[in-house]
């Protein structure tokens, strides 16, 4: 059992610490930690030092000359983070968004930090890894409970961290498990059937030499929306099951080696999003069944200006039933590339997620010399299927075109089947030189990582005339080498100089049934066999990085750098299987299958430190950034002459120049001994430079988006918490806590074209609870006031039976948050 001591200077360091940002579920109850920051002492306490991996190697986080957050488990805890939402809001210049293609749900979850808003929904840019493996999705963070810490690195990283870090990367730590037997178990219940169990257990398994540890975690909860169409059903329900595996092998002195795994499983129900349409749509008999919220005319089109407006009483809305036609579809194997029974067997998304890795550290004998080396492999597939015309309706008849397609439905209806799996497998060799004034690193790494997506549905005879139709399979290979070079020139004074020398090569491959290509628009002509690649292109690109570091006293550390990054280049594969006619459009549009890699430069300046005793401890920085040929995205729908059904395509193009530029603080505050403020802001302004969108330009009429700023992003945001800390009188080690969080975000717009965006966003959440000995207790109410402001805004169109809304953007799709919920938790630690 970890006696009170150690519990206490743990506590200490986490409640001072730069927490803010994060992207996992933790599974622990948030009053245990938060009680035991009381101390006795007189003073206010020392603050301990806080090491991060931000260079590949340990470095005191206030000492190390990047932006860089650390977010503990004791402050995971204290601050009752349970998703990804949860750290954007604690996190100020970070936006999450899981909005895109007329669906909001956890199929993915994109960061955005400093405004780095990608515009693709499979592509990021930010990078993930666990212990400094990567990890081919985010959604991997929502299985890791309880860790060491999280390392939230901000700007380029690609000197260390190689793809995908583009505007930064997440490193969870795992704790390590000790040789003593430790163990938790925990359980939360809450309303709309909100609950929550989990457990861990480490010890040892031969002394100190192989140690292991074990977590298991259970979270299910009911959505906080009725779905108007069917009010016995809510949206947003949710499930995720659980559980992780380490082991520690120490066969010789120096010689380290973590053994770490994973899986889970998520099964969630149709997602809680709105309908906000520009257009009313009637059913035969006049009635209305969306009705059209257009508040002023662009280009012609009726669209929407300002803040989005409210949701009317029809939405949340969609038509769920899942009856013998839908199951029928989903059980058909017909050119899908995951089985059926791994698949969602109804409305919603299922998705499994395995990952593995081995990380072994080897300390030379007699030398400073440190050799490492990286192993992982993941594992993603998910399938989720969604009402794509967003309202829940069987009065309109599906006669757009003059009959019922034979097989289909009597009624218009759109639901929508998605697919998607990843997998990965890397290495990575290290070695590091520490020694006097001099620090080297240096190693080689490649990452090998294959793609596959599919879609399909729509109001036809779902598995006869509609068919789910799936891509080829694109391939990434990235051979890189990095180093990194730090010399103490003075006491004060030390330089940095690092890079990557990165190859990529992406594949694209032919569909498992084969291709015949009708036209040589985008490949040539000709059969291509099943599995067959069909188009390749290589990239070479160095990434530096250079710093100086000055340390102005014991207490206060400043900085410089410049760095270079780049985020991979991708083909379009999504439009190469269309007729000949719909390529022919696609490239008249200016669609092209090969897309380039984006560039970054970034300059940055820091300070960082403690002020007034050590009572405050603050990072404060500055950066200036040039993204170039950013990747965006580039709609094209219509009606195919051939075929007389309708089409839409979603491509992608360098077509954006932006800079952006920002400032941000974050830090923590003892105002007694038994008082503690933190508080973080961040101004993230974003100027686009060039930008080209034919379906934000045909909607509004712009075609010069210079001096716009990034959808999706957040100007100003800021946090603060209060918490008091006390002893319970007349209670051996009894100890108890309250607390208040206050977010603040304001509204995101919906496009480049900044017509419309989303209501500033205010929320406010408060926890109390008490620890005595083992056990602890805690009560929270999140979202107090109930605020139902968007979290996210898509533009979207309105389907309706004859598909007249469809070639222009006619609505927007907007995520809602969860509702005020009460909960109790309650934990024992052994």
């Amino acid at each position: 059992m970890v006696n009170r001591t150690k519990r206490t200077a743990l506590i200490g360091a986490s409640l001072f610490s730069l927490s803010t940002a994060s992207g996992l579920t933790i599974a622990t109850p948030m009053a245990y930690a938060a009680a035991e920051a009381a101390t006795p002492a007189e003073d206010f306490g020392e603050l301990q030092e806080i090491v991060v991996t931000a260079r590949k190697r340990s470095e005191d986080v206030l000492k190390t000359p990047v932006a860089v957050s650390v977010l503990t488990s004791d402050t995971i805890e204290q601050r009752g983070v349970v998703s990804v939402n949860d750290i954007a809001d604690q996190t100020p210049g970070m936006n999450v968004t899981n909005n895109a293609a007329g669906r909001s749900d956890r199929s993915f979850q994109q960061m955005v930090i400093r405004g780095f808003a990608p515009a693709i929904v499979d592509i990021t840019t930010v990078a993930t890894f666990i212990d400094g493996v990567p990890v081919s999705s985010a959604s991997a963070l929502t299985t890791i409970s309880d860790p060491e810490r999280v390392e939230v690195l901000k700007g380029p990283q690609s000197a260390y961290f190689g793809r995908n870090t583009f505007a930064g990367a997440f490193n969870v730590v795992n704790k390590v498990p000790t040789d003593e037997f430790h163990g938790s178990a925990s359980v939360m219940v809450g309303t709309r059937d909100n609950y929550r169990m989990s457990a861990a257990l480490e010890g040892p398994i031969v002394g100190d030499k192989l140690t292991f540890r074990v977590t298991g975690d259970r979270f299910s909860k009911s959505g906080s929306y009725e779905n108007a169409a069917n009010t016995s059903q809510t949206l947003g329900d949710q499930s995720t099951t659980s559980g992780t595996l380490m082991l520690v092998f120490k066969p010789i002195d120096g010689l380290t080696i973590k053994a770490f795994g994973m899986l889970s499983k998520d099964d969630d129900g149709p997602s809680a999003q709105g309908l906000i349409s520009a257009y009313t749509v009637t059913n035969s008999s006049g009635k209305v069944v969306v009705q059209g919220q257009s508040n002023c005319k662009l280009n012609g089109n009726p669209t929407f200006c300002g803040t989005a407006p409210s949701l009317t009483s029809t939405t949340p809305s969609a038509s769920t039933l899942t009856d013998s036609y839908i199951k029928n579809f989903l059980s058909l194997p017909n050119g899908r590339f995951l089985s059926p029974s791994d698949g969602t067997q109804g409305y919603g998304l299922v998705r499994h997620f395995y990952h593995g890795h081995i990380a072994a550290d080897y300390e030379i004998p007699d030398t400073d010399l440190t050799v490492s080396y990286l192993l992982g492999v993941n594992s993603e597939k998910y399938s989720a299927l969604v009402d794509l015309d967003n309202y829940g309706d069987t009065s309109v008849l599906n006669n757009g075109f003059g009959s019922v397609p034979a097989g289909a439905r009597t009624y218009f209806d759109y639901p929508y089947l998605v697919e998607r799996k990843t997998d990965d497998f890397s290495q990575e060799l290290r070695l590091a030189y520490d020694s006097g004034p001099l620090r080297v690193t240096g190693g080689v790494n490649f990452i090998d990582a294959w793609t596959q997506a599919g879609n399909g549905g729509g109001n036809g005879a779902l598995g006869k005339t509609a068919f789910f139709s799936a891509n080829g399979e694109t391939r990434s290979r990235t051979s890189s080498a990095f180093y990194g070079i730090t010399y103490q020139v003075t006491d004060a004074l030390s330089l940095s100089a690092e890079g990557r020398y990165q190859i990529d090569k992406l594949f694209a491959y032919a569909p498992l049934s084969g291709y015949t290509a009708t036209t040589s628009t985008f490949v040539p002509a000709g059969y291509y066999a099943g599995g067959s690649l069909m188009l390749s292109k290589s990239y070479e690109n160095f990434m530096p990085r250079f710093i100086a570091q000055y340390q102005l006293n014991d207490d206060l550390m400043t900085y410089a750098s410049y760095a270079q990054g780049v985020n991979p280049g991708r083909f379009n594969t999504s439009f190469i299987s269309s007729s000949a006619a719909t390529q022919r459009a696609a490239a008249a549009a200016g669609l092209k299958v090969q897309v380039d890699p984006e560039e970054v430069t970034n300059y940055e300046i820091g300070l960082k430190g403690r002020l007034f005793d050590g009572r405050l401890r603050f990072t404060l920085d500055g950066y200036y950034a040039q993204w170039r040929n950013q990747i965006n995205s580039l709609n094209l729908s219509g009606i195919d002459p051939v075929t007389n059904s309708a089409f839409a395509i979603t491509s992608y193009d360098n077509t954006g120049d932006v800079d952006l530029k920002g400032i941000e603080f974050d830090g923590t505050y003892a105002l007694t001994k038994q008082i503690a403020l933190n508080l973080g802001a961040a101004l993230v302004d974003t100027d686009i430079q060039s930008y080209r969108s034919t379906a934000v330009s045909k909607l509004t009429g712009v075609t010069d988006f210079s001096g716009k700023e990034m959808p999706n992003t957040s100007k100003y945001s800021a946090n603060a918490g209060l918490q008091y800390n006390g002893e319970l009188k007349g209670w051996t080690e009894g100890t108890w806590f309250a607390r208040a969080d206050y977010i603040y975000k304001s509204g995101v717009w919906s496009n480049a074209a900044n017509v419309v965006k989303t209501p500033d966003r205010h929320t406010v959440n408060v926890r109390l609870g008490a620890t005595q000995g083992d056990i602890s207790a805690d009560v929270f109410i999140n979202n107090l006031f109930d605020n139902t402001t968007y979290t996210s805004i898509s533009d979207q169109f309105i389907f309706t039976n004859n598909f007249a809304y469809t070639s222009t953007l006619s609505a927007l799709v907007v995520g809602l948050p969860e509702r005020r919920t009460f909960g109790l938790q309650v934990r024992y630690k052994f």
